[in-house]
């Protein structure tokens, strides 16, 4: 037959099993101090109880002030009951507060709380490292005694593991947070510099471009971009796809013209394992853009074969790898760009009609350069900010006679030659002010497709200087976006002599 005492023992260690149980079923760390703190003050008999955790870092010991706050307790961990325990690892028992030398009497004053007796033991991890403190106040009858000691031990020792195992859930609740907050903004950041806003030029035909894109913004047909190389086919192919529904979604591009034909429908489709010895299992580009946009760059080089099984994807939906025998269904908004005249590819044999006709469902031209000589000096200084800006180097600008020189000459690359000669400029200019000097051998000149010069009607010459002169201020107005301080600069005027100009010629922003 079981003796009180015997039974008395039973009853504790089902209860601290109890606790046990609530403390290891929470996951927040403060909902979890809380807790202890409540088990603790009910299982000891006492008027409160505190968990005090370490931070090593600052050498302190910090705790909740009372249960459910926020308001945190910090102290030196060389001071106080607690501190004790922390830095012996024994149990601290302490019958009267008052007259004990490392009672830290300045807790009591700052909470107004009055201690008469307490009782603290450290808590140590499974590696026996000490990570914080366990302590009781007050015992409502008499003074803690030895049964009391062991009993919040035991408490102790199993609080280690609940505590560190909210810390690190805790740590990685905030480690995902940040990840999806750093998600969010890297969005934000490709969808702004892929938007309309990355589509530099305030002329007419890039206007119309821009107009286009927003306009097919909600919709998801198959869009052919046309337009010499460097261009900007695809800056407008990814405007497309990231003004649209379809924006958080993979965007796949494959240069058909960069692939040989033995790889074109692997690449495409993928292939299947084991069609040759060593190969491997691959998913192609098309099932890699499911559910998102595929853009075809140079589609005017795939072969015939290619463009008849395109073409099935885009009719059926449908796609099979290379060696495969089941279908595969995919959802993919195809964008297609190429520098040659499909209608012309047809006539010659070299191109499919109906997937010709499959993919210009709208139309989008990129013109070239030479077309739009009005947007080079915006062009220009955009790419100079880039650079400037990904270098981390002082601000640059292009002298007046510089932008100039750039605005008349030949550019066979179109834009993509353009920004290339901005980054080698800034790269080897010896001044913040890049001027014609910084030009190196083999700078593009002067263009040779402007028409020859022909005869002058016969006016006067303070006629064709005003003529020009308004020219120019429009011209640079509108390619600094109405900027009058770039204007300016650009064209070597003060800012009032600019205005000075503008209100003689009657020239409006």
């Amino acid at each position: 037959m079981a003796t009180s005492s015997q039974s008395g023992l039973h009853e504790k260690l089902a209860a601290i099993l109890g606790i046990c149980q609530k403390m290891n079923s929470e996951r927040d760390l403060g909902a979890l101090l809380d807790l202890m703190a409540r088990e603790a003050t009910n299982f000891l008999d006492c008027d409160r109880a505190s968990i005090f955790l370490l931070d090593r870092e600052r050498n302190e010991l910090w705790s909740k002030v009372a249960l459910g706050s926020d308001e945190i307790l910090r102290f030196d961990a060389r001071f106080g009951i607690a501190g004790q325990a922390v830095l012996t690892g024994n149990p601290v028992n302490v019958p009267d507060a008052y007259s004990h030398p490392q009672f830290y009497t300045a807790i009591d004053g700052r909470t107004g709380y009055r201690t008469r007796n307490v009782l603290a033991v450290a808590v140590r991890n499974q590696k026996g490292q000490i990570i914080g403190a366990f302590e009781a106040l007050n015992k409502r009858i008499g003074a803690f005694g030895p049964r009391d000691e062991e009993a919040l031990a035991a408490l102790a020792s199993h609080a280690a593991i609940a505590i560190e195992t909210a810390q690190l859930i805790g740590e990685l609740r905030r480690n995902q947070d940040e990840l999806a907050q750093q998600n969010a903004n890297l969005w934000r950041e490709v969808e702004s510099k892929y938007s309309t806003h990355g589509i530099i030029g305030t002329g007419p035909k890039i206007q119309q471009v821009v107009r286009l894109v927003e306009r097919i913004r909600d919709s998801l047909v198959n869009v052919l971009i046309t337009g010499e190389s460097g261009t900007g086919k695809e800056l407008v192919a990814k405007a497309v796809h990231y003004t649209s529904p379809r924006a958080r979604r993979s965007f796949v591009a494959l240069n058909c013209a960069a692939l040989p034909d033995t790889l074109v429908e692997s690449e495409l489709f993928g292939i299947e394992k084991g069609v040759a010895t060593g190969v491997q299992s691959r998913v192609g580009h098309i099932e890699k853009a499911d559910g998102g946009t595929l853009f075809l760059d140079e589609i005017a080089d795939l072969s015939l074969a290619a463009q008849a099984k395109i073409l099935r994807v885009l009719q059926e939906r449908v796609l099979e790898r290379v060696g495969g025998r089941s279908p595969i269904s995919v959802d993919v908004r195809v964008l297609a760009a190429t520098n040659k005249d499909l209608e012309a590819e047809i006539v010659k044999g070299t191109f499919r009609e109906d997937l010709y006709y499959r993919i210009k469902v709208v139309h989008i031209h990129m013109p070239p350069l030479r077309e739009i000589r009005g947007e080079i000096p915006l062009l220009a200084n955009h790419f100079l900010k880039e650079y400037c800006r990904e270098a981390g180097g002082q601000p640059m600008e292009f002298s007046p006679a510089l932008v100039r020189r750039l605005a008349v000459a030949a550019w066979p690359g179109n834009v993509r030659q353009l920004r290339n000669e901005v980054m080698r400029l800034a790269a080897c200019a010896r001044q913040p002010v890049i001027t014609e000097d910084d030009l190196p051998e083999g700078a593009p000149a002067p263009g040779r497709e402007s028409p020859p010069a022909t005869a002058a009607p016969r006016q006067s010459l303070k006629r064709a200087v005003a003529e020009l002169e308004m020219r120019m201020i429009a011209e640079t107005l509108a390619a600094t976006r109405n900027n009058q301080q770039q204007a300016a600069r650009l064209l070597g005027l003060s800012r009032q002599g600019l205005i000075n100009k503008m209100k003689r010629y009657s020239i409006v922003e």
